[in-house]
């Protein structure tokens, strides 16, 4: 008896911890940079979705990828709607970090032609990363 009163407050303390962890995935986009500044925790991962069609030229282009706090889990992966059926329909563009080190950074990607050296990006997206 005196074994199972001792379960019960070990078993509720177990699921608060559970129910605190931070998840192992982050996912975040575009429409969703208004959630940054972004705090991560060291391990976890954050996977980074923003519209794209590069048979416009246009391209996203990583300018700072946080150093020092993020690294990169992979190079940037394009998808295209399958039920799209159209050549040259926009897709979207993924790129996967996990959180290293404690410390701040910035998370910053440019759309824009490449070749067009003097000519402000499309679009941009901005945000601060804070990793605990």
């Amino acid at each position: 008896m005196t074994a199972a009163r001792l379960l019960l407050p070990l078993t509720l303390s177990l699921l608060a911890a559970c129910a605190q962890q931070q998840p192992s995935n982050v996912t975040l986009q575009q429409s969703q940079q208004d959630e940054c500044p972004l705090d991560l925790h060291s391990g976890q991962q954050l996977t980074l979705t923003l519209a794209s069609n590069p048979t416009t030229g246009f391209r996203w282009e990583v300018k700072d990828a946080a150093p020092g706090v993020l690294r990169s889990l992979g190079p940037e992966v394009y998808s295209n709607p399958e039920d799209a059926g159209l050549v040259g329909s926009a897709g979207q563009s993924t790129w996967r970090f996990q959180a290293t080190n404690p410390g701040d950074g910035r998370l910053l990607l440019l759309y824009h032609r490449p070749w067009e050296v003097d000519v402000a990006p499309a679009k941009t997206f901005d945000c601060h990363i804070s990793v605990k």
